[in-house]
């Protein structure tokens, strides 16, 4: 998609969130700085929220607002994390350093650094779930240490994951799935906005489609405008196959089937990266891409539903979502109906 996406140029303001509650305890987050655990489903607008908190906060947000994703760390070689250009600064000249070590380095730096513009900065910490346990007792003392000069924020979709002594030191605020009318409304204002045409039947029809994903909403209907001029029901029909990613999801599962794995991980790691999916919902999306297709007989999908009950399973009680589903890709190429490796049966040629 070309140009720049709507959910970066019409990031919402503090007075533009729509789910009052938060919006009430991130105000008085501005008044009276406190750590916060910002914790919702995937695609609700946690980072946006937090922004626009930052925004309201600091005179000079771009500089005392600082972004860290989990993601950037621990699925990261050592390599990767000393050359990432935000980091680099921080690690030059500690070549032997451990990858513990030069997490909690960057962590330490980036708290300790005074804030340029009034009495505290904000670190925020995205998809804090993924973060060990050991790595969290690391985090509290950081916590502890800088707590007069740098306001954490914790955005997960799995609060339940973080030790006791992070939670009692933050305020939570949940931010809950939007409902279809809070997406139309949201969608409505952006259109108008970027002077869209756009008709209510196919604002709907994004929507509903979204189920509950402000992010996946936001791009299809931008998608929609820039490939059918309009959203409308037709244009926004038309566009969906797209945005859905289903054919490459098929590819994928093609691919795994065909005992082509490294292709079929990379078209993973692709949507997880760049797709704006989370574990679950790329999982989701695979069933309603192998439904969808003409491909599989009903034994093949009754095997990768028996399979995506049991990665699903593992989602909601692991970290990883890039390892769980690779492990159901491999399970699908080895012809298995369980992720346990218990109980095998030849793949259909």
């Amino acid at each position: 998609m070309d140009g720049p996406l709507w959910i970066d140029t019409h990031a919402p303001d503090l007075s533009e969130i729509r789910q009052a509650e938060a919006r009430d305890h991130l105000r008085r987050a501005v008044d009276e700085p406190m750590n916060l655990v910002v914790q919702g489903p995937p695609g609700v607008g946690k980072t946006a929220a937090v922004r626009a908190l930052a925004r309201e906060a600091h005179a000079e947000p771009e500089s005392d607002l600082v972004e860290l994703n989990v993601a950037d760390f621990f699925g990261r070689t050592k390599k990767e994390i000393r050359t990432d250009p935000r980091f680099e600064g921080f690690l030059a000249g500690k070549r032997r350093m451990a990858k513990r070590d030069m997490i909690h380095h960057v962590l330490t730096e980036s708290a300790a650094y005074a804030p340029m513009s009034g009495s505290y900065k904000t670190i925020v910490l995205d998809n804090a779930e993924a973060i060990r346990e050991d790595f969290q007792q690391a985090l509290r003392r950081v916590m502890e240490k800088h707590h007069r000069t740098t306001q954490f924020v914790i955005a997960t979709r799995q609060p339940s994951k973080l030790i006791a002594p992070i939670r009692s030191r933050c305020f939570p605020i949940r931010l809950r799935a939007p409902t279809t009318d809070e997406i139309i409304d949201v969608v409505a204002t952006i259109c108008e906005r970027e002077e869209v045409t756009y008709d209510e039947d196919g604002l709907e029809f994004v929507a509903s489609a979204a189920g509950g994903d402000l992010r996946r909403a936001i791009l299809t209907a931008q998608t929609t405008a820039v490939e059918g001029d309009a959203v409308t029901m037709t244009a926004a029909y038309e566009t969906l196959g797209d945005v859905g990613d289903e054919d490459t999801i098929r590819e994928a599962l093609a691919a795994a089937r065909a005992g082509e794995l490294k292709d079929a991980r990379k078209t993973l790691d692709d949507l997880l990266d760049e797709g704006g999916y989370d574990g679950q919902g790329l999982l989701r999306a695979m069933l309603r891409a192998a439904r969808a297709g003409s491909a599989y007989t009903g034994a093949d999908l009754a095997r990768l539903h028996a399979l995506a009950g049991e990665a699903d399973l593992d989602l909601v009680d692991g970290t990883d979502d890039r390892l769980h589903l690779t492990h159901l890709l491999a399970a699908w190429a080895a012809g298995r109906t369980d992720l346990r490796a218990g109980f095998h049966e030849p793949a259909e040629a």
